[in-house]
């Protein structure tokens, strides 16, 4: 029996619910150093990934725009459902994951699971407080009169996030399941260097509940990619998690055009992404909407009604 050739993986973008290739038609090596060990550094060629353009950016953009309000319009409970759902998904392509981090960040298999199996579980615990952060940032404030005053949490919009460099999975979950999970549509830059696990949870994405344009996900180059977002007027918020400190400077102006809200983490891409995330990355993409209402007369009793 002769040998077979195997059928190589095309890795696409993920934008708007579907898999285009890049705009421009352009792609780039991906490749893996076999061993940290390996005196001549050799790297293995893993895939071609696609070399988005700005132009994909920008219909990332649109696309994320037009899922915001569903989106944002779901119930916190449905979201919390719909993103434990993609935990599952992961879970059962847990063998595959294992095998990209491994050959992306050129770590051993065992500890590329205890990677991966991270991962899921960070997804399952930002799942859970979908319907539970507006009891933490929201409430009812005392006030000087007849008036209920509430204040809620709502999203910011359209999220620009650039993924960590350096953690291919673990980090790109951290920074991604928070912003979706309180309400906001993301575009993603993967990590420049290893770009396929983030390429492949579109796949998982795409199967899954999640509304098209939730979110979107290109590879390419960070600073080719991040420059149009950061200066792109529909968008609302960065995260530069996966910038240097120089590209880092250059995106903080390019978006103090439109206010956005930025989150620069100190020191850049050092982050320990195996430590316990707090609220901080929801609470960061979140408004705080405070509303008045009159209680009406107050009478003997204390209350009008």
């Amino acid at each position: 029996m002769s040998e077979r050739l195997s059928v190589l993986k095309t890795y696409k973008l993920y934008v708007g619910g579907k898999f285009p290739r890049s705009e421009s038609g352009r792609v780039y090596e991906v490749t893996t150093q076999t061993s940290a060990a390996d005196a001549a550094g050799k790297q293995n060629w893993l895939a071609n990934a696609p070399l988005s353009s700005r132009k994909d950016a920008r219909d990332a953009v649109v696309a994320a725009r037009k899922a915001f309000g569903g989106w944002s319009g779901a119930t916190a409970y449905n979201r919390g459902q719909i993103l434990y759902r993609i935990a599952e998904m992961l879970e059962g392509r847990r063998d595959q994951y294992v095998a990209e981090v491994a050959d992306a960040e050129g770590l051993s298999k065992s500890k590329a699971a205890a990677q991966v199996d991270a991962a899921i579980d960070r997804w399952v615990w930002y799942a859970g407080w979908t319907d539970k952060i507006a009891q933490v940032v929201g409430g009812g404030n005392p006030v000087a009169g007849p008036f209920f005053n509430l204040s809620s949490p709502e999203p910011t919009g359209v999220v620009a996030v650039l993924a960590p460099q350096k953690s291919s999975f673990l980090g790109l979950v951290s920074v991604l399941a928070p912003v979706i999970a309180t309400g906001n549509t993301a575009v993603v830059i993967a990590s420049e260097k290893s770009p396929l696990p983030a390429l492949s949870l579109g796949e998982v994405l795409a199967t899954s509940d999640l509304p098209g344009g939730v979110v979107n996900i290109l590879s390419g180059r960070t600073a080719e990619i991040a420059t149009p977002l950061a200066a792109h007027q529909d968008v609302n918020a960065i995260d530069l998690a996966g910038a240097d400190e120089t590209l880092a400077k250059e995106l903080e102006i390019a978006a103090a055009d439109n206010l956005k809200r930025v989150l620069r983490p100190q020191p850049v891409d050092d982050a320990d992404w195996s430590a316990s995330p707090g609220t901080d990355r929801m609470t960061a993409f979140l408004e705080t909407k405070t509303v008045w209402h009159p209680t009406g007369a107050l009478g003997v009793s204390g209350s009008s009604y």
